[in-house]
């Protein structure tokens, strides 16, 4: 049940999102409305997005503790489309404003399930779509709050939780017939071994990364081959390739890329949904003789038995998706029907941290490798805690084949707070050898800044940065 009935009329306004202060309860739910103008240069340009303007619902949990800590997180959008995001998390303010800070922290399973499950909001639903990701960036936002709390990164702090209480954060309804509790305290148990070594090898080594910098689909062959030759001068032994829109043009740039990169680096491709099964099949078909690693996204996030009979047509290349995947039962369904080769999970799409934890469960259960969607802006800074979660203690939850970094994280920048670190640029500690360190430093807080704008292009600054 709610903690809060639903006021429509009122839960927009200021005093909905904001009461007296009382020690230690969460006394308001801000959201800035955050765009950078990306379609200038066609950063983050694919088939089914020629131009986008990648944005940001940017999220602040604040309270009246002495400490001063906020919670921070976003739900990544594009463009207008941000404005209905920032609407659906303003009115969770009702089911968050008022209450104790420390029984939100203290069970965000709980918490989790209220949010995901209440009858208001799964209406409109039901788990999937605006509402679910701003369920997501709240949960997200107190995830954020807690590992500051801690004192620890939000990878480490999960990293370090036993087994039990890892497993107590999950949603298991709908899930018991791919997953049972107990089986999932099983695979956290099975990898207690070598924690401490996996955990200072990631420390000391950095962790592995692709970078679609060179790979935006409006870029021009000549850029294309530069980016992609620097990024191998950087170490990276995986580029990404927007295709989709044309197939005469996707062949050439594959051959363009493909010299720039030499054989020894894998070139992966991702068609963001764009076409029907046929045409996914006859397209990698054509690209085969440049020897893609994975198409990503090849057809409708939604059709299961479209990406099974895809992947097995053009097999042996892989088939990646789940950027769009809208919640942890589609998951199951594209691991049970065997589907997916790399599962693609995203910080800010699915109910959060607890969600996400469901999905990493599942890919291990099946064997799966996991492969983070990343590269709009926060995304990396988001998701590498929970690729990082995976090579680290607690490791069980699949196995990583690499995480995403793009030239569109460069907009983010986080000196103090924790969501950082996978970037191609040296804004962000690379270990080197393509590569990625993982962030130290207490929490998950994005910090905006740079080219980052507020609605009616006035430059946003992170409150406190």
């Amino acid at each position: 049940m709610s903690t809060a009935p639903p006021r429509a009329s009122e839960a927009l306004s200021d005093q909905a999102r904001t009461v007296s202060s009382v020690t230690d309860r969460f006394i308001a739910v801000d959201v800035h409305d955050v765009r950078f103008p990306t379609s200038d240069e066609l950063d983050g340009s694919d088939a089914m997005n020629p131009s986008p303007d990648y944005s940001a619902a940017y999220v602040v949990l604040r309270t009246d503790s002495a400490d001063g800590l906020e919670g921070h997180a976003l739900a990544f959008t594009t463009g207008p489309g941000n404005e209905l995001q920032i609407r659906a998390v303003e009115v969770l303010a009702d089911w968050v404003v008022g209450r104790k800070v420390e029984d939100v922290l203290g069970d965000l399973g709980a918490f989790s399930a209220e949010l995901v499950h209440d009858p208001h909001l799964r209406w409109l639903g039901p788990e999937k779509g605006v509402v679910h990701m701003a369920a997501g960036a709240v949960i997200n936002a107190a995830w954020d709050l807690r590992a500051k709390r801690a004192g620890q990164p939000l990878w480490q702090h999960l990293a370090r939780l036993e087994p039990e209480e890892l497993v107590s954060l999950v949603d298991f309804r709908y899930l018991t017939d791919a997953l049972t509790l107990r089986e999932a305290v099983e695979i956290l148990e099975r990898a207690r071994t070598g924690r401490a070594e996996r955990e200072e090898r990631l420390l000391t080594e950095g962790y592995p990364a692709y970078t679609t910098t060179p790979g935006w689909l409006g870029y021009s062959d000549d850029k294309l081959d530069r980016l992609a030759r620097e990024a191998v001068e950087q170490g990276f032994t995986m580029i990404k390739l927007k295709v989709g829109s044309n197939v005469a043009d996707d062949v050439r740039r594959m051959k363009v890329a493909r010299a720039a990169v030499g054989d020894g680096v894998r070139i992966a491709v991702d068609a963001n949904q764009r076409w029907d099964v046929a045409s996914a099949i006859d397209w990698m078909r054509a690209l085969a003789p440049y020897d893609p690693y994975w198409i990503e996204e090849p057809t409708s996030p939604d059709d299961i038995l479209g990406h099974a009979t895809i992947r097995r047509a053009i097999h042996p290349i892989k088939v990646a998706t789940g950027e769009h995947v809208a919640n942890r039962v589609v998951f199951k369904q594209l691991l049970q029907a065997g589907a997916v080769d790399i599962v693609q999970i995203d910080a800010a799409r699915v109910a959060g941290v607890n969600e996400n934890l469901a999905v990493l469960l599942l890919a291990a259960k099946h064997g799966i490798p996991v492969c983070p969607h990343a590269g709009g802006v926060g995304l990396c800074e988001m998701v590498q805690h929970l690729s990082m979660l995976t090579m680290s203690p607690s490791r069980g939850p699949g196995r990583i084949a690499s995480s995403s970094t793009s030239t569109i994280s460069m907009n983010i920048s986080s000196p103090r707070y924790a969501w950082s670190a996978a970037a191609t640029a040296p804004h962000w500690p690379l270990a080197g050898a393509g590569k990625c360190s993982p962030p130290r430093w207490p929490a998950t807080a994005i910090q905006t800044a740079r080219s980052g704008r507020v609605a009616g292009g006035e430059r946003f600054q992170q409150p406190g940065a």
